[in-house]
């Protein structure tokens, strides 16, 4: 099984191959074929060689494994496969090809990584789906847009330059590129740990993600919350597990959302910090480590994929229907967008661990992990990470877009493509949380689940208690006008920090790099070849050569004399310094 190839490049391929189909069900039917021919060819391999798949070839002297699959890498696999199916539905009504394109290279590229079996080959994958990525934010083709997508992408090379140099340092000393466990603290592994945390979206290093994300287009953003920082999540798995640098970190990353979400105003920046603060639950499991954690956070990100997913192509169908996106502009949309509506709420019942939604099974896998290895800080932190997002994005999000005052707002119902994009996504958060059993079967250590029991009495009260008091909590904040206004205004984060210097470096840089150019070009296109011709026409008019010729005669001047110069030192006349 040498011979074989990734399942992502069956999607690249494909992808590739879209502007050739014509518009129209063709199209669409094409579309919907390549994530499903995908995960056959996945399921294919699979079973051709059994449980791990692990092809090799030697290149410059290096093992490459271009597929690897087994079951933590299969998992990721599959929710890719599923999310890449939805968000193509979701965008089945768009004409633009390049976002097409761009959205299956990119799922292409994100599954190709979760199958990569050197760091080589993940580094390939790497910056195909950074580049591939971009291109869902430019595609809303305004200036905003246009030049985030400048600054996310800076963010993913930069990522991916760590990556590289990580890679070349370890191989130079003799550590191999196997994808496998790399132990932290040699230069090679540092550099490879901030390069997965930046596609995580660490604290501190988490930006791109927040300023990125809510100026894609309406179906951009579906994709984006569904592979980049999972990918990475995937990737901390993989070689960083167990360590308890990442407790921290995690933690870090599911509270400080919280008070960003709190008081934005634009509805899908509001779940980019959800986003952050639920991918830090899964790097908590990862730092714990243990067979329970691991577990808890494949199936957080198998979760969050399809109800963050789920969030984004609500608020993604009410920006496409109304052009509006912010708190303070939405409204009473139940009364025109009914359907929307319930599939909002079941994405915020999912999100906030309702008993019988998605995350309620797969959150607490993580809680208890960390709870049951003595992380006692850390649990209270993800305890009050956990009301927290109930606060946001279970209570906000639908009930400023959709509830609230009446805005007025009475746009048409999303398109049958988005609804039923939404309406699978909807079952798919519902399934979960009902029968969990099925994903618990799919982890990568399902014998660790033997004895848990999910809903247990003890866990689902204190889930409701939760609940309770979070929305107990939102409640008096509204009803004594405490509750942060919604605003049209730009709220600070930790990029102005790095922005405003950066911007005063580059221009001082500009300013005193265009002076010396400026010099430069002064010296060179300007004051040396007026005098040449000076020089010129005066030795012309005393000997009657190059007469009235001015520049073409300093031009073969300058030649003449560079001429000799390098005869001069070609013939060994005059010593080289």
């Amino acid at each position: 099984m040498s011979s074989v190839f990734s399942p992502g490049w069956v999607a690249i391929a494909l992808g590739l191959l879209i502007p050739l189909v014509p518009k129209g069900k063709a199209r669409k039917g094409f579309l919907l074929l390549i994530p499903i021919l995908s995960y056959l060819y996945l399921l294919y391999l699979r079973s051709a060689v059994g449980v791990e798949v692990r092809p090799e070839f030697e290149l410059l002297g290096y093992t490459m494994f271009p597929v690897y699959i087994d079951a933590l890498s299969f998992a990721f696999g599959t929710v890719f496969h599923i999310a890449l199916l939805l968000g193509l539905i979701f965008a089945l009504h768009v004409d633009d090809w390049t976002q097409h394109v761009a959205a299956t290279v990119y799922a292409g590229g994100a599954i190709g990584a979760v199958f990569a079996g050197d760091l080589v080959t993940l580094f390939i994958y790497w910056e195909l789906i950074a580049f591939a990525s971009a291109f869902l934010i430019w595609a809303r083709r305004t200036k905003r847009a246009y030049k985030t997508g400048q600054r996310y992408l800076i963010w993913q090379i930069v990522s991916g330059l760590l990556l590289l140099a990580g890679i070349l340092v370890r191989a130079d000393a003799g550590l191999g590129i196997e994808l496998g466990t790399i132990e932290l603290g040699s230069p090679g592994s540092l550099l490879i740990f901030v390069a997965f945390g930046i596609k995580c979206a660490w604290p501190g290093l988490h930006c791109w993600l927040s300023d990125a994300y809510p100026e894609a287009t309406p179906t951009g953003a579906v994709f984006l919350s569904a592979f980049t920082t999972k990918l990475a999540v995937y990737a901390l798995a993989r070689c960083f597990a167990g360590n308890e640098e990442l407790i921290w970190i995690g933690a870090g990353m599911a509270g400080f959302p919280i008070f960003f979400a709190v008081i934005e105003n634009d509805m899908r920046r509001v779940l980019a910090y959800s986003l952050i603060n639920q991918v830090g639950f899964m790097v908590v499991g990862i730092g714990v480590g243990t067979e329970l954690a691991i577990n808890g956070a494949t199936a957080h990100a198998f979760a969050d994929v399809l109800f963050k997913g789920l969030l984004f192509m609500t608020m993604g169908a009410v920006l496409h229907r109304t052009g509006k996106i912010h708190a303070s502009d939405l409204g009473g949309l139940y009364k025109a967008m009914p359907f929307t509506a319930v599939c909002c709420l079941v994405g915020a019942a999912s999100i906030s661990a309702f008993p019988l939604f998605s995350a309620f099974a797969t959150k607490g896998l993580i809680m208890d992990a960390a709870a049951n290895n003595g992380h006692a800080f850390v649990w209270f932190v993800l305890l009050f990470a956990a009301a927290g997002v109930f606060h946001h994005a279970g209570i906000k999000i639908p009930f400023f877009a959709f509830f609230g005052h009446d805005s007025g707002l009475r746009p048409k119902s999303a398109p049958l493509n988005m609804k039923i994009a939404m309406g699978l996504g909807a079952f798919g958060c519902i399934a979960i949380g009902c029968y969990p059993w099925a994903l618990y079967d799919m982890l990568p250590h399902p014998g660790a689940l033997a004895d848990y029991h999910v809903y247990s009495f003890a866990h689902v009260l204190s889930q409701l208690q939760i609940l309770f008091f979070s929305a107990l909590a939102f409640v008096t904040l509204m009803l004594t006008g405490l509750y942060p206004p919604e605003l049209h205004s730009v709220n600070l984060d930790a990029d102005w920090l790095i922005r405003r210097p950066l911007r005063a470096i580059w221009r001082v840089l500009i300013g005193g790099f265009g002076r010396i150019a400026r010099g430069v070009q002064t010296l060179c296109l300007e004051s040396i070849p007026r005098s040449a011709a000076q020089f010129v026409e005066s030795y012309g008019s005393e000997r009657g050569a190059l007469r009235g010729r001015g520049p073409l005669g300093s031009s073969v001047l300058v030649v003449m004399i560079l001429l000799v110069v390098y005869l001069a030192f070609s013939l060994g006349l005059v010593p080289k310094p």
